[in-house]
């Protein structure tokens, strides 16, 4: 039983917990914090505690700290001439295999500072945090060599140092094949024998991530690297099924992956798979927006197989130039059939399952971090219904308010 003498109360809300991934309705809430922590949640008439400080937040609604789960916003330069070229009639892989995507990407990342990259993720990651993140997961993946691998993952560190939001890194150094590599095997031993090990002995990355699809790296190219990830004690993630059925997300699944992203092509045995080892699958709709896509992911297979589903920006310079996850959430009620209530559980406690930080984030839950939102709207739903617009009225992070 957590003690309600407390630092800090909040209270003049409405609130919904979202344990268990449902709202949890609490009217005329109270949160109890302290040292960061919340020690106790309830209506504000249970509460019998004592307080040093108290703040009513003056109505609203609180949810707990929106959490990103994926995204890309460290790179050198974006893709806005791509975009251009996609509304012209190319598709993505024609434009991959002609020199750009990833590739294009990786280019200017590489001749960029790490100066010039910080500056560039700042005002992608202060638009997210606006809009309620209080938790991102950044991605490498455009260096594709140890030093600018790296040097991305030291930027993302750094982000989460200069601002209030924690931020988990993920070395994607098996994105793509890099322009001084002629053949994937060889690339996939270089990260295992070499990059991935420097990585893990820097403590730079918190998972591993790859790109499993025919134009990244094939199923038995990304276990083996996923393997020698798991013997370094990194946790394991998937970029799979987005463009083609190659199984790679049941693959990933069977090796204990925390997560498999994207997954329009997953099948029944997929998402089974993804069910027996809990691996949380992450919808991504912004990319599928971007890139005119039409087949959907599985959200029924999914939902019937009790399989958490996250959401996240995939921000990046190429397929989803997302700077709203609020947005997302919409994207995934319009466009895939989610509801308001589990749009909000895969930005909150899914999306913390799938960093692997389901036990201190996602839920307002006595003994988890002191991170949550109070947004100026008179029901929950409104978080996916809106379109774009400021309504967090508060942001709290660490139980200290800390507003953008």
């Amino acid at each position: 039983m957590y003690n309600q003498n407390c630092q800090h109360l909040w209270y003049g809300f409405h609130a919904v917990t979202m344990q268990g991934g449902h709202y949890n309705v609490i009217e005329d809430a109270a949160i109890a914090v302290d040292e960061g922590v919340i020690s106790w949640v309830g209506s504000f008439a249970d509460f019998s505690g004592q307080a040093d400080q108290g703040t009513d937040l003056g109505g609203g609604w609180v949810t707990p700290g929106l959490i990103d789960c994926h995204s890309h916003i460290v790179f050198g330069a974006n893709r806005s001439r791509e975009f251009e070229l996609r509304l012209q009639g190319a598709s993505y892989e024609e434009i991959a295999r002609s020199g750009g995507g990833i590739a294009n990407t990786v280019k200017s990342t590489r001749q960029a500072s790490e100066a010039e990259l910080m500056k560039r993720a700042e005002l992608l990651l202060l638009d997210l945090m606006a809009d309620g993140v209080t938790t991102l997961e950044i991605k490498s993946g455009y260096g594709l060599d140890l030093e600018n691998e790296s040097k991305m993952l030291r930027v993302a560190r750094r982000l989460g140092e200069q601002w209030p939001v924690d931020i988990v890194t993920t070395c994607l150094a098996a994105h793509a094949l890099p322009p001084e590599f002629n053949d994937a095997d060889t690339y996939i031993d270089y990260l295992c024998d070499t990059l991935l090990p420097v990585i893990a002995e820097q403590k730079l990355a918190d998972a591993v991530d790859g790109f499993c699809e025919k134009i990244a790296f094939s199923p038995e190219q990304i276990k083996r690297y996923l393997q020698t990830a798991a013997e370094l004690n990194l946790p394991l993630k998937l970029h799979a099924e987005q463009l083609s059925a190659l199984g790679g997300s049941r693959m990933a699944a069977e090796l204990g992956a925390l997560s498999v992203d994207h997954l329009e092509y997953a099948t029944e045995d997929d998402v089974k798979a993804m069910a027996e080892h809990g691996t949380v699958a992450v919808i991504l709709p912004g990319a599928y927006y971007m890139l005119k896509e039409t087949q959907q992911p599985p959200i029924v297979l999914l939902r019937e197989n009790n399989v958490p589903m996250a959401l996240a920006s995939d921000a990046n310079p190429g397929s989803s130039p997302v700077r709203s996850l609020r947005l997302m959430m919409n994207m995934a009620c319009s466009l895939f059939g989610f509801t308001p209530e589990e749009a909000l559980a895969g930005v909150t406690c899914h999306a913390a399952r799938a960093l692997g930080l389901h036990d201190s984030h996602g839920t307002l839950t006595p003994g988890k971090q002191a991170d949550f939102v109070c947004w100026n709207i008179e029901s929950p739903a409104e978080l996916s219904y809106w379109l774009g617009g400021r309504l967090n009225k508060a942001r709290v992070k660490r139980g200290v308010r800390r507003d953008i």
